[in-house]
């Protein structure tokens, strides 16, 4: 059995920049296992522009973005192994994968990154009525078909759920030819960013329904309409509501899901709210030696955090494989959302092992306008931050430090909520 310092489980955005914090912080033997043909994950297929601006502070393609850290975990000599499939990892942190040269193999780790990403929900969750023709996509699906394997999914497209992949390639489409007819969602306000609607959606035309969704399929062999109806507050379709529009193409941008099988299989505390492990202040799960980051953590909207959330896991598992960390889990203060905060990651911290300052991210579950995200130590609130308006779809973010925490050496429960104006 080969042993290695660090193992991380997938090569996308998440698990290149954290193989290359772990090296240029000190370790060496660092191995990436990847499941697909290149490095890179989903970024390969995301050819618009838009990223990078936080890590680079330049505008890049997502394979340029990709290509920068690939460049990286080349130069430094950084070991990976691709079409490798992970099929087990045990508690003691033995990883057992796969490939067509090595067959079945076992690697002993110090300390695992778990990096797999999220995939996309799918018809058969959403429950749709209708027969199963041809046309029906995910959105993440007809964007590697349109701009990896150049193949067109259809010429006339709906698009339900307006999530940012669903958005993107409502201007995708439409720049190869096809005609999008409408962008419907479920909820009353929309889960892409703000800049995704305006650039992809109105700039062209194209109309967004809120609180709508497809309640018929048409057609057998090939997908031949779809309809839609209004929904009341409770997602129960209004009748009388109902519009008929005639596709060949469905496209479902309708949530991510976090790919943690391999997580949970090995005793990993998962979150119900953003179905991702539970992390603390270094991002590291319950198992000790495990840590978590990206999108397999929680659902990030700028893949920029993902590479500085990832960044961060590589230096904390360097200090965890060197010895560095402070002996025994010390004190354990709660992070409490509330208030319309639908989860932060982290979940708690230990003061005594974060870095000078701790970048805190959360999610809100409805669109608030006019409103403060407010923090409280305990009962009394130290940050208190106006904002004009906070979405669902765009993750926020507070920052705390740790001398802040050690002048609260009683402190149990940090609070973060969003308080009316």
């Amino acid at each position: 059995m080969k042993n290695y310092d660090i193992v991380i489980i997938g090569g996308g955005p998440a698990g290149l920049a954290a193989a290359v914090s772990a090296k240029q912080n000190g370790i060496d033997r660092i191995l990436i296992l990847e499941r697909d043909r290149e490095l890179g994950g989903i970024l390969n297929q995301c050819i618009h522009n838009g990223f990078g601006l936080h890590t680079f502070q330049e505008e890049l393609t997502g394979p340029e973005y990709a290509q920068r850290f690939i460049d990286q975990v080349l130069d430094l000599g950084i070991e990976y192994r691709l079409n490798t499939m992970v099929m087990d990892i045990s508690h003691e942190k033995v990883v057992t994968a796969m490939n067509r040269e090595e067959g079945l193999f076992e690697i002993q780790a110090k300390a695992v990154i778990l990096s797999m990403g999220c995939r996309e929900r799918s018809r058969g969750a959403l429950n749709i009525p209708g027969y199963r023709p041809a046309g029906i996509f995910s959105a993440g699906t007809a964007q590697r078909l349109v701009n990896m394997e150049g193949l067109m999914p259809g010429r006339e497209i709906v698009i339900l759920g307006s999530g940012d992949i669903g958005l993107i390639m409502a201007r995708r489409m439409t720049l190869e030819g096809a005609k999008v007819k409408v962008v419907a969602e479920l909820m009353p306000y929309s889960g892409g960013l703000k800049r995704n609607i305006v650039q992809c959606l109105d700039d062209y035309g194209i109309p967004l329904k809120l609180s709508h969704t497809v309640v018929d399929i048409k057609g057998k062999e090939r997908l031949e309409g779809v309809t839609l109806a209004e929904v009341d507050q409770n997602g129960t379709p209004v009748p009388g509501t109902e519009e008929e529009y005639s596709c060949d193409t469905l496209l479902l941008s309708v949530g991510l899901i976090p790919e943690n099988e391999l997580s949970r299989g090995m005793g990993v505390e998962m979150s119900k709210v953003t179905s991702g492990p539970i992390v603390n202040e270094s991002l590291e799960t319950n198992i000790e030696g495990v840590f978590a980051c990206g999108n397999v953590l929680h659902v990030h909207d700028l893949v920029d955090f993902v590479s500085e959330e990832a960044a961060a896991a590589g230096k904390n598992a360097v200090s965890y494989v060197k010895g560095e960390r402070s002996g025994g889990r010390g004190r354990k203060i709660l992070m409490n959302p509330s208030g319309g905060v639908r989860y932060t990651v982290p979940s708690f911290i230990d003061p005594s092992r974060m870095e000078d300052q701790l970048t805190v991210r959360f999610r809100v579950g409805a669109v608030m306008k006019n409103c403060y995200v407010s923090v409280y130590f305990d009962e009394e609130r130290v940050i208190r931050r106006r904002r004009q308006i906070v979405a669902p779809g765009e993750m926020e973010e507070i920052r705390l430090t740790k001398a802040q925490l050690f002048e609260y050496p009683d402190l149990k429960t940090i609070t973060v909520k969003i308080e009316e104006a």
